[in-house]
C-alpha cells in the first residue's frame, strides 16, 4: 500500500519546456526593469527642469548625465529582450522539429513491421492470382455478352439438344395396325343422288 500511494508520477515538463519557461521568466523581468526605469527617467527630467528654474545649472546637468546613461541601459535592455524572446522561438520550433521527427520515426517504423509481414514475393503472387482472377471474370464477361465464336454456338446448341432429348420422353410406337375408318360411321344418314346423277347413272 505503501508504495501504491507514494510511487511518484512521472513528470511531463521536459527540459526544453523548463529551459522556455526560464527565458521567459527573463524577459518578463527586463521588462518590469524597462517600466521603472522609464518612470525614473520621468522624474529625473522634470527635476532637472526644476533646477534649471532654481539657477542650479551644473546640478540639473548631472542629473541629465545620469539620465543618459539609464537611457543606454534602457536600449541595452531592449536588445536583451529581442534575444531572448529569439531563443524561445527557437527553442519552440525546435520542439516542434523533434515532434515531426518522431513522427516520422514511428511511421517508418510501422512501414518496416509491414514490410516484414508481407515480403515482396507476397505481393507479387498476389497480384497474379488478381490479374489471373481479372482475367478469368472478363472471359466470362466477353462470353455473357455474346463475344463467341460459331464453333461454341454449335457446340453450345449441341449440348442443349442432348439435354433435351434426355428430359423428353417419347411414347412406344404401337406394334398392330390400327383399325382402318368405316366409311359410314354408325348413325350417319346415306347421301342421296340427285335427279342428274340418277340419269347418268341409268344411260
Amino acid at each position: 500500500m505503501g508504495n501504491l500511494f507514494g510511487r511518484k508520477k512521472r513528470s511531463r515538463v521536459t527540459d526544453q519546456d523548463r529551459a522556455v519557461l526560464q527565458l521567459k521568466q527573463q524577459r518578463d523581468k527586463l521588462r518590469q526593469y524597462q517600466k521603472r526605469i522609464a518612470i525614473q527617467l520621468e522624474k529625473e527630467r522634470e527635476l532637472a527642469r526644476q533646477l534649471l528654474r532654481g539657477g542650479k545649472k551644473e546640478k540639473a546637468k548631472l542629473l541629465l548625465k545620469k539620465k543618459r546613461y539609464q537611457e543606454q541601459l534602457l536600449d541595452k535592455t531592449e536588445v536583451q529582450i529581442s534575444n531572448l524572446e529569439k531563443m524561445v522561438q527557437d527553442i519552440e520550433f525546435a520542439q516542434i522539429e523533434m515532434k515531426v521527427i518522431e513522427g516520422l520515426k514511428i511511421g517508418n517504423d510501422c512501414l518496416q513491421k509491414m514490410h516484414e509481414v508481407m515480403s515482396i514475393e507476397e505481393v507479387e503472387r498476389i497480384m497474379d492470382e488478381t490479374q489471373e482472377a481479372v482475367e478469368y471474370q472478363r472471359q466470362i464477361d466477353e462470353i455473357l455478352a455474346g463475344g463467341i465464336t460459331q464453333e461454341d454456338e454449335d457446340a453450345i446448341l449441341a449440348e442443349l439438344d442432348a439435354i433435351t432429348q434426355e428430359e423428353i420422353e417419347l411414347p412406344e410406337v404401337p406394334a398392330e395396325p390400327l383399325p382402318t375408318t368405316p366409311a359410314r360411321e354408325k348413325g350417319r344418314e346415306p347421301v342421296k343422288n340427285t335427279p342428274k346423277q340418277e340419269m347418268v347413272a341409268a344411260s
